[in-house]
């Protein structure tokens, strides 16, 4: 685990960490915690990203994106047959609803 010692004054910290610790007060016993020492890491980090709902949303995103991409380079190459392919637009919430 990265204590909150090892953090540099003012440094952003993604935390990408997923485990689970025994926590009697839910319901399956155990809770998620990133790698960092988020109590300790958020007296020293300028902005720490939480565990869970942290980088998940970003990473979902971004793999969205890339699908869309890599289907439109491919149909762009794609020579047998236009296929009439329409993009709905993406309305963004803000901030990600959880």
């Amino acid at each position: 685990m990265v204590k909150g010692n090892w953090i540099k004054p003012g440094a952003v910290v993604i935390d990408c960490g997923i485990n689970y610790i025994p926590d009697s007060t839910k319901p399956s016993g155990k809770r998620v915690v990133g790698d960092v020492a988020y109590n300790e890491a958020k007296e020293v980090a300028s902005y720490i990203t939480p565990v869970p709902g942290g980088v998940g949303p970003m990473t979902v995103c971004m793999l969205m994106a890339n699908t869309v991409e890599g289907a439109k380079r491919y149909l762009k190459n794609c020579k047998p047959g236009k296929w009439p392919i329409q993009y709905t637009k993406l309305n963004r919430v803000e901030p990600v609803p959880r």
